[in-house]
């Protein structure tokens, strides 16, 4: 029993972006750039929004995002000196929690090249206990929500 694998998503599902030069260190033995990489990748797209536009403090924030769930699936290749245009959307906001979908893209394609998925949890910094959302956070992340379903 096999399932149709589902496309790449397109760029205009995204409405934020950043642009991520790759490294030469990033790159593998086969030439591209090493599958663990583009999670490292996901933390600083993600985290780099936190921090811009959420109000995300790295050390003095009571509230830490912890991630409980990542996953990519590829369709094409990078390899430095590469620029890859990462594309953020959320596709889900529960009550503690935040699901991303992430796109990157090569300049100028409408198809992304990998598209994964990345959820965080909203934890207390002390007790790493699960907690609403804050205000600002969720106003920053609500103008990430998909029209689409990715």
């Amino acid at each position: 029993m096999s399932t149709a694998r589902k496309p790449p998503p397109d760029r205009a599902e995204f409405p934020h972006f950043r642009t991520i030069p790759t490294r030469w260190m990033d790159n593998d033995v086969y030439g591209h750039i090493n599958n663990v990489v583009y999670y490292s990748y996901f933390d600083t797209l993600v985290n780099r929004f936190l921090i811009d536009e959420a109000g995300l403090d790295l050390t003095l924030s009571p509230v830490i995002c912890i991630v409980a769930e990542t996953s990519c699936r590829y369709y094409a290749s990078f390899a430095y000196p590469d620029d890859i245009e990462a594309g953020l959307a959320i596709s889900r906001l529960g009550k503690s929690s935040v699901t991303y979908e992430i796109g990157f893209f090569a300049s100028g394609e409408a198809s992304a090249r990998a598209h994964g998925s990345f959820v965080h949890v909203f934890v207390d910094r002390i007790t790493m206990r699960p907690v609403p959302v804050p205000t600002s956070f969720k106003t920053a992340l609500e103008s990430l929500i998909s029209p689409t379903s990715l």
